[in-house]
């Protein structure tokens, strides 16, 4: 069983190999890592649900032996289901996926779950919080997206931060009330500069791609852009 490999405590940066250098993939993984990384993010793109098309199982499976964290799957593909056990198997821990892309979202969230995986919705920018509501027994993390899905590189879409507020009272409900715990992750133009704002709005859990592997230290680690990352989130 797939279950999340236990992260760092707030703030978990989650770096998006969308940014990485592919030709190095297995040391830059390794770098994060060792800069205090808590999850590997990765971005799954299908040229239909998104406009660009990027990487499958064998990249996961290929990177699975890297690292001991936890590897974070974004899929950005419709349908998703056929694709879950094949992700479970190449070595991811979290799973999420966007609700518009499945026919019957409680069944994809239990699929995720049944193999082995922490399951999660992703919800674009215009994709109301509404879709929480009927599944939250079922849900480890809500992603929510501060840029349109399909490219690296965009600007943080600053109405996310009310959409976070709104998400995190109603995960705190849900825990109040006695249900499991669920983590609120950010995607989208995530830097040093307003990771702090996004962190006071609610979100414990940062996707990061350029802003980390477009800062690398001389030696070609990432200790220093993850130390600014961690210091600003908790500076509110």
């Amino acid at each position: 069983m797939n279950a999340l490999i236990p992260a760092a405590d707030f703030p978990r940066i989650a770096p998006s190999i969308l940014s990485a250098d592919f030709a190095r993939l297995g040391e830059e993984v390794r770098a994060i890592e060792a800069a205090g990384a808590a999850l590997v993010h990765f971005d799954v793109m299908d040229n239909h649900y998104v406009p660009n098309l990027t990487i499958g199982p064998l990249v996961c499976e290929a990177i699975r032996p890297h690292v001991k964290i936890g590897i974070d799957v974004h899929l950005m593909v419709e349908p998703v289901d056929a694709l879950i056990p094949l992700f479970a198997k190449a070595g991811a821990n979290l799973i999420t996926f966007h609700p518009e892309a499945s026919r019957h979202v409680d069944r994809t969230l239990q699929l995720i779950r049944d193999h082995g995986c922490k399951a999660g919705l992703a919800l674009n920018p215009a994709t109301p919080l509404a879709w929480m509501d009927h599944v939250m027994d079922r849900l480890d993390i809500v992603l929510l997206m501060s840029v349109n899905p399909g490219f690296g590189g965009q600007q943080f879409i600053p109405s996310t931060l009310a959409k976070l507020r709104e998400a995190r009272r109603r995960i705190d409900a849900h825990t109040a009330a006695g249900g499991q715990p669920i983590w609120l992750e950010v995607d989208g133009g995530v830097k040093t500069g307003n990771i702090g704002q996004i962190a006071a709005a609610g979100a414990d859990t940062f996707v990061a791609g350029s802003a980390v592997f477009g800062s690398p230290d001389a030696d070609g680690g990432y200790h220093r852009v993850m130390h600014e990352l961690r210091r600003a989130a908790r500076a509110n």
